[in-house]
């Protein structure tokens, strides 16, 4: 199995981990395990009794949910280095959402009893692990308010900014790895509305369309349209 640590300079790309006191995140790689998944495999889904907390190192994963008449939510769409899972990780109740993979990827899984153990033994660290959950929370207000408040292409301007800074945890990248009807089903607008604003923003020179990426050329622009 592939030694956890092979892994860490990308880890250390996301502010959370990288912002971890060095004795702690030296303990979660300790007890982490690698799993390699192929596309389109479920690694949990809403229900399921709480596993632990992961992140994704390579491939995407998408969470959201599908209804019983088979229609999609989908939330997010997450590359490397996020981590998620941390719900379950605090109330120990079941999965919320499904989580599928979208190609194929690699995740560190930090099993629930052993994090819980060395929460126990040292629950100073409670703290980093809300500060991961309260970050998802900020984000999960602002996208509330954004449903509400704002029309339909400063909203997409601004989910394609969370995705390129993947929701706040890293540097921005130029290329998302994200097709149309994902960002579609992300903003709750028809795969039509989508494509229009994408088009537009295409011919001003602020992304560039191809299948399944869209490339960001000009990240300023897309901030200013964003505001």
């Amino acid at each position: 199995m592939p030694d956890p640590r092979h892994y860490l300079s990308q880890l250390n790309q996301g502010h959370w981990f990288a912002a971890l006191p060095a004795a702690l995140s030296q303990s979660l790689l300790d007890m982490a395990q690698v799993q390699h998944l192929d596309a389109g495999q479920r690694l949990f889904r809403r229900g399921d009794k709480p596993s632990g907390l992961y992140a994704v190192v390579e491939g995407a994963v998408r969470v959201g949910a599908v209804s019983e008449n088979g229609k999609e939510a989908l939330l997010t769409l997450v590359e490397p280095p996020y981590w998620f899972g941390e719900i379950s990780l605090f109330d120990g109740l079941p999965r919320t959402h499904d989580a599928f993979t979208e190609s194929a990827s690699s995740l560190l899984l930090l099993p629930q009893a052993e994090l819980l153990a060395l929460l126990e033994r040292q629950p100073q660290h409670w703290r980093d692990f809300a500060l991961l959950m309260s970050h998802k929370l900020r984000l999960a207000f602002l996208a509330l308010e954004d449903m509400s408040l704002l029309p339909a292409a400063p909203r997409l301007a601004r989910r394609l900014l969370l995705i390129a800074e993947n929701y706040g945890d890293s540097e921005p990248r130029r290329v998302l790895h994200l097709a149309q009807e994902q960002l579609a089903l992300m903003l709750s607008l028809s795969r039509q509305t989508t494509n229009q604003i994408l088009k537009e923003l295409q011919a001003q020179g602020v992304v560039q369309l191809t299948y399944g990426e869209i490339e960001i050329l000009d990240i300023e622009h897309l901030r200013q349209l964003a505001s």
